[in-house]
């Protein structure tokens, strides 16, 4: 069952190459999580001459433990990894960004499709692979993501009640700091907030960033979400510049 859900996959991926689609949808910055370096190197090449910014890490937990882990607009990752294993870091990416993920796998266990899916994958294809069929899975899934109405990730903030709603239609209850910190990020629509404005907003100083103040306010509400629903946080932080919250926020 597996290797047919491999090879049908696959097939997909050869069909469009044969439809000459006009005009491809590849991602602007991608993360490629592999330790076969010899496939990393090349896969690198042929995605930066199409433009592709790549940042190639052979551990996953290198990956982490970047500047910006969840700021890449695609993920495309090995399952058998030093560090953090692969079915496990879909998972850790899943929590905190709605990013197209392409698992690329020499691992044929017989439940591993079930496995990645389930974990948040978005599509798996087996090794050996041609690196043109990886470019048009990528192009599959960004096109598909493009497609999707965007009002199904629609985040609203109800300042009347003073509640985070989801997508899914779960309410957050927020404190006054957390409303205060939203109403910056609704206000930024989607950009990155710096830290200097969020700390004005909440009444504090860069005295109280040191010991922690923002950080544990973004950690506590960004906690209190994750218990609240399965959605893909959209709170994510830029390294050394703010925070900015990665999904449309609309005020009811």
């Amino acid at each position: 069952m597996l290797v047919g859900r491999i090879t049908t996959c696959v097939a997909v991926v050869e069909s469009m190459l044969r439809n000459e689609l006009p005009f491809p949808m590849l991602p602007r910055t991608l993360a490629l999580v592999d330790d076969d370096r010899l496939y990393a190197d090349g896969l690198s090449r042929h995605l930066r001459d199409l433009g592709v910014d790549v940042a190639n890490f052979v551990d996953s937990t290198d990956l982490l433990a970047s500047a910006d882990p969840y700021a890449f607009e695609f993920y495309v990752t090995d399952l058998m990894l030093p560090g953090v294993d692969g079915v496990d870091l879909i998972k850790v990416l899943r929590r905190r960004t709605s990013a197209g993920v392409l698992v690329v796998s020499g691992r044929l266990a017989a439940d591993t499709f079930k496995q990645v899916v389930k974990a948040g994958a978005d599509m798996y294809l087996s090794k050996p692979v041609q690196f043109e069929q990886v470019e048009l899975a990528i192009e599959a899934i960004q096109r598909r993501s493009a497609t999707v109405n965007p009002t199904q990730n629609t985040w609203r903030l109800d300042q009347r009640i003073a509640q985070l709603v989801a997508p899914d239609g779960a309410r957050i209850d927020l404190s006054e700091r957390d409303r205060a910190l939203l109403e910056c990020f609704l206000e930024a629509d989607g950009a990155v907030v710096p830290r200097e404005t969020l700390l004005r907003r909440l009444g504090g100083t860069t005295d109280q960033e040191a010991s922690g103040g923002l950080n544990g306010t973004v950690f506590r509400l960004r906690r209190r979400i994750e218990r609240a629903t399965p959605a893909t946080v959209p709170l994510q932080a830029k390294s050394g510049v703010g925070y900015a919250f990665r999904a449309p926020l609309k005020a009811i």
